[in-house]
């Protein structure tokens, strides 16, 4: 399943055309989703709709799908029904996401609604939810999964519960979304905003970094920016972030040889089928390399976890051999080449036997 960035917006709490240039501006850097809320309307039904119509069509100039976040308190203050979404597919939306839930059966009966809405649930609950609404023949395309955002800090999903109800989704193929927390933003549903993230880990880590941890479980397909306006720096670190395959910020040694960088940073690494604990081993660069002259240098220390290494002439057949310290340790016949960078060790976590990955100077 391809896999997408997306953006926020908060139409009643935000001028119009400052979320349009915002939109703008992302879709420049391959943004291509959006989440609107539209959980604090208090104006009447034809002049949300007009506000909201006039968005939505700019975006979808863009190219941008959009999802509204609707509450049932909505339906009634619009005066909107369940069985009729015409309101929402006059906006232009391309579908609708149930901050709450119903019975099952209303859920599969909404993925047949004759707008195509998609119908997009709420993931973050550790709950047979999705396989209720799965029994009563929902219209499958039509469905997606999204987390929820917590704008308190400490009151975000620690990582092995929102795995937990990632797996209930992923598993029946289910397209997936959840948020990460821009470090500019200011804009959210509510008066309080401590950040907008799915992950507690994530509220204060930088942009690319939790989108790389998102996109590494390979439990999410969409990861959408909770709060608004990321800064245009964080947009265009995420615009250029490789969304298939695990990119490692590395900071070199001073003595870090050409040939060394050429071997970190050009080739095609993956890790072995037959894993270590000690190391992640990329071997074939080796066989390669195997020509390549490489003395010894930064190799007396113990090696932390983290630490780039590369076999230097005195390892014989394992000259060259490209490693990942797992585990700390000394050994003379490998030289320190560079490091994680500290907030990126939780992504070696996901370095699974034949995971490829590559790396990009820091």
């Amino acid at each position: 399943m391809k896999r997408a960035l997306g953006v926020s917006v908060y139409p009643d709490h935000s001028d119009i055309e400052k979320d349009k240039a915002y939109l703008k501006k992302a879709s420049e850097f391959g943004f291509s989703r959006i989440f609107m809320s539209m959980l604090e309307v208090t104006e009447g039904k034809e002049v949300v709709k007009e506000k909201f119509k006039s968005l939505i069509s700019y975006a979808k100039s863009l190219g941008y799908e959009t999802i509204l976040d609707v509450a049932p308190n909505i339906f009634d203050e619009l005066q909107i029904s369940y069985d009729d979404l015409t309101f929402f597919y006059e906006t232009g939306a391309d579908g609708i996401r149930l901050d709450a839930g119903f019975d099952g059966n209303k859920e599969a009966k909404l993925t047949f609604n004759p707008f195509e809405l998609a119908i997009e649930l709420n993931m973050s609950n550790d709950v047979a939810y999705l396989d209720n609404i799965l029994t009563y023949e929902a219209n499958v395309p039509f469905l997606y999964g999204c987390h929820n955002f917590y704008p308190q800090e400490g009151t975000a999903l620690p990582y092995d519960f929102f795995e937990r109800c990632s797996v209930r989704f992923k598993k029946h193929g289910i397209r997936t979304a959840a948020f990460i927390n821009s470090q500019a933003g200011k804009i959210g549903p509510w008066d309080v905003n401590d950040g907008l993230p799915t992950l507690e880990m994530h509220r204060h880590l930088p942009v690319d970094v939790q989108t790389k941890h998102l996109f590494a479980t390979g439990l999410i397909d969409d990861v959408i920016i909770g709060n608004a306006y990321a800064s245009d720096e964080e947009l265009e670190l995420l615009g250029s972030l490789n969304r298939y395959q695990l990119e490692l910020s590395v900071e070199f040694t001073e003595q870090a040889s050409e040939i060394e960088k050429e071997i970190v940073l050009t080739e095609q690494h993956f890790r072995r089928g037959d894993i270590t604990d000690q190391v992640v081993r990329s071997t074939e660069v080796r066989k390669k390399y195997k020509n390549d002259a490489n003395p010894a240098h930064d190799n007396t220390q113990e090696f932390q976890v983290g630490d780039v290494v590369i076999g230097n002439d005195a390892f014989g057949k394992y000259k060259n051999e490209l490693q990942i310290v797992l585990q700390p340790h000394s050994d003379d016949r490998k030289n320190k080449v560079g490091q994680i960078t500290e907030k990126e060790l939780l992504l070696l976590d996901f370095v699974k036997p034949w995971t490829k990955f590559r790396f990009k100077e820091k």
